[in-house]
């Protein structure tokens, strides 16, 4: 199993504050505690996309910041704890491009740890324009539609590289 550095590995206990040793739990040494037996379980990241298709393309957004500031992505985001992906990549939608979206579907699941935040899995959504003005915003500098075989060089994240690769073989 491939060990990356946890971001959100604790020095102390969630459930009673006491500092953390280490005990090895399912073959890997985790943070665990002395007092009252807490163990904490790193857990990758969770992002949801969407994937939006026209006679004009795949539209993706220009990254405005770090990382990869300049790079182009998928409209995409971190799932907040206790929301649901599907909600996610509408919410995404909506602040990076200004777009209402419809959901058609899960096109796959997708693995990245070239994210400096955190190892991630993505989940990427076909979607489809219900309203709104597109226009970047929120964390996109730009938003603009690529054909097939004229993607721009500059893609970030392994996760939506993956997918765009299916998508210029017509595999999503």
């Amino acid at each position: 199993m491939p060990q990356y550095p946890d971001p959100g590995r604790p020095l102390y206990c969630a459930r009673c504050a006491a500092p953390l040793g280490e005990q090895k739990r399912g073959g890997v040494v985790r943070p665990a505690c002395a007092v009252c037996g807490w163990v904490y379980y790193a857990k990758n990241a969770l992002g949801a996309a969407v994937l939006i298709e026209s006679a004009n393309g795949v539209l993706l957004v220009q990254r405005k910041g770090e990382p990869y500031q300049g790079y182009w992505m998928l409209p995409a985001g971190f799932v907040e704890y206790g929301e649901r992906p599907d909600e996610t990549a509408i919410r995404e939608a909506l602040e990076e491009l200004g777009l209402t979206v419809t959901l058609n579907g899960l096109i796959g699941v997708y693995f990245g740890d070239d994210d400096p935040r955190n190892v991630a899995i993505l989940l990427v959504y076909r979607a489809t324009i219900a309203g709104g003005e597109l226009r970047p915003g929120d964390d996109a500098r730009a938003a603009a539609f690529f054909r097939r075989g004229a993607l721009p060089p500059r893609i970030a994240f392994q996760g939506h590289r993956a997918v765009l690769r299916d998508w210029e073989a017509g595999g999503t």
